[in-house]
């Protein structure tokens, strides 16, 4: 059984880490705070440093929130590629920028180690219950290397191609459940406003084509107002940022996705950036003057 070394041990990724630790793993824990005792209760090992990390592990995992974070715990002076050696394995499990990726895999592969990207999809719920989407990115052989580690942590669990198309996955991922909490919103102030009973209304369109997951999910956070964070809105407003970004490089124009982040800088400029991204409806209420589930 291998030792595995987790950097970044946040919201998602202490329960992430909690998953290797409960399947037996030796795991070597690094983070900006202090290592969770409940994680070293549980057999966690902290380390100094993410240099420290990968010297002792045989495959480091990063789960940090953004492009700049990973770079600095891969190649700052006690990074990761300063520790690591030949024949082990980086995973990037971050969501940050393909094109960055793809650099940083060349970095690593230059010192004989293997790289994959593999961003999730499933947030905080689905770390805790180990059902994240996992997208990959890299080599098969080092997909296969890490492919039991990934089941432990989530359940559909996808090889899309080489280094940077598990980040691409992923924000195309992003788009697709911004421009469909969009939607829902839209129908549900819709229906709100037109004195329709909103909480009435999902229930009936989880019944019909209309159904998914953002309005079972998202739309039950819009009629009950609850807007604790699950997933922050200035964490979907940087994978946007990566999305558009990505589009201007491919000359693409992306207008629904661009109408999006304006909702969502709109939460953001009315002091929502720590809300949950179900709450971009509060920028179309604003504009409606009419509040989901109001009189």
């Amino acid at each position: 059984m291998i030792d595995i070394g987790f950097i970044g041990l946040g919201t998602m990724g202490r329960p992430m880490a909690s998953h290797l630790l409960a399947a037996g793993h030796r795991v070597l824990l690094h983070d900006v705070a202090p290592v969770a005792p409940e994680l070293i209760a549980a057999g966690g090992v902290a380390c100094k440093s993410s240099k420290e990390v990968a010297e002792k592990a045989d495959a480091v995992i990063i789960m940090v929130p953004d492009t700049p974070h990973v770079e600095a715990v891969l190649f700052s002076k006690d990074g990761v590629a300063a520790g690591i050696s030949k024949g082990k394995i980086v995973v990037d499990m971050s969501s940050i920028s393909p094109l960055a990726t793809k650099e940083f895999a060349k970095k690593i592969n230059a010192r004989d180690a293997d790289y994959l990207d593999a961003p999730v999809s499933g947030g905080e719920v689905g770390a805790k219950a180990a059902s994240l989407t996992i997208m990959v990115g890299g080599p098969e052989k080092a997909f296969n290397a890490m492919k039991p580690l990934f089941e432990k942590m989530g359940k559909n669990i996808t090889l899309v191609g080489g280094n940077g198309d598990g980040q691409t996955t992923k924000v195309a991922n992003q788009i697709i459940v911004a421009l469909t909490i969009a939607a829902v919103g839209e129908a549900l102030l819709f229906a709100s406003k037109a004195g329709a009973d909103p909480a009435l209304v999902r229930q009936a369109l989880m019944g019909g084509f209309a159904s998914s997951r953002i309005l079972e999910v998202h739309g039950e956070r819009m009629v009950k107002r609850n807007f604790e964070p699950g997933f922050r809105i200035e964490l979907h407003q940087k994978d946007l940022n990566l999305a558009l970004e990505g589009a201007r490089a491919l000359g693409l124009s992306l207008p629904n996705t661009a109408m999006t982040q304006q909702l969502f800088n709109s939460c953001a400029a009315h002091g929502g950036k720590a809300w949950d991204h179900s709450a971009m409806v509060r920028a179309l209420e604003m504009m409606a003057n009419h509040e989901i589930g109001s009189a």
